[in-house]
């Protein structure tokens, strides 16, 4: 399964709980590249950051990054992991310096002088308790910690819910830079799709513990196309030809994954570009097939 292309590798990850199971969980994330995993809440994003940091044991399949397994060489791996939680860990009390303290005493290669000028970069204060920053500040602060050990692989989990969209077109650019050496990587989950859709060059769609897409993001939003008729058209389309189809009082739209072929076959109908957001919508409500 290795690849010196690739930092994280995942083949076959499963993981049970009791009513929930992740399934056979394959991608991987190539260096200098963003790879973005979208899907609900309680879908299995968070089982799979945490089975990456070994925080849940897998019950099978195999993890490598950098190369290594992640469980025999842990201690070495997470040396060049930094993450980013959408919970700030760090204790109310602290401020900037005492986590310069603690990280340089965690790191081999924390960069005290890398860190400060980040601090001062974002606008934060150095002296001021993590108790009194706002949830962008803490976000920041966790940002400017990540950053400053020359970690290779950058792990966030929701880290950008809840921020406003100056605070989050910040730090996309941050990320922009991390990556201009490419030899990084970040993979991130979020609910907010546009920042996926802005940032990532790649994607992993997971509902239910499964993975429905995963890819390049411009493949997937190529290929998918959202067609719009009137509801007696509607009846002329194949389910082959659809992931689900939104009816309401004035027609259908419908979620197609072979665009050309459905420039081909209907070509009397609206065929319109998609978004991440409706390519989640359509495939969540795959069952029904038929919804409004």
């Amino acid at each position: 399964m290795a690849d010196d292309g690739n930092i994280l590798e995942l083949d076959g990850v499963t993981k049970k709980y009791d009513g929930f199971t992740l399934e056979n969980v394959s991608f991987s994330v190539p260096k200098g590249s963003i790879m973005g995993i979208i899907g609900q809440n309680g879908s299995g994003k968070t089982t799979i950051i945490n089975s990456i940091l070994n925080i849940t044991k897998i019950n099978d399949g195999k993890i490598n990054i950098f190369g290594k397994d992640h469980i025999k060489n842990e201690c070495d791996i997470k040396e060049d992991i930094a993450v980013v939680f959408d919970e700030v860990p760090f204790n109310d009390s602290f401020n900037a310096k005492h986590l310069n303290i603690m990280f340089g005493g965690l790191y081999k290669n924390w960069n005290k002088k890398c860190f400060f000028e980040y601090i001062e970069r974002l606008g934060l204060p150095v002296k001021k308790k993590i108790g009194k920053f706002s949830k962008g500040m803490k976000m920041k602060m966790q940002i400017a910690t990540a950053l400053s050990h020359d970690a290779k692989l950058l792990i966030m989990d929701e880290a950008t819910t809840g921020l406003d969209p100056v605070v989050r077109s910040e730090i996309l650019d941050i990320f922009c830079e991390y990556l201009s050496d490419g030899e990084r990587s970040i993979f991130m989950s979020s609910h907010i799709t546009s920042d996926i859709e802005r940032a990532a060059d790649s994607l992993t769609f997971i509902d239910k513990g499964k993975i429905l897409l995963s890819g390049y993001k411009d493949d997937i939003l190529d290929s998918h196309a959202v067609i719009k008729c009137k509801k007696a058209e509607f009846e002329e389309i194949s389910k082959d030809d659809y992931i689900s189809a939104r009816l309401n009082d004035y027609g259908a739209e419908i979620l197609t994954s072979d665009k050309e072929n459905a420039k081909l076959k209907y070509s009397g109908a609206v065929i319109e570009k998609t978004t991440l957001d409706e390519i989640m919508l359509f495939y969540v409500n795959r069952e029904k097939k038929v919804w409004s």
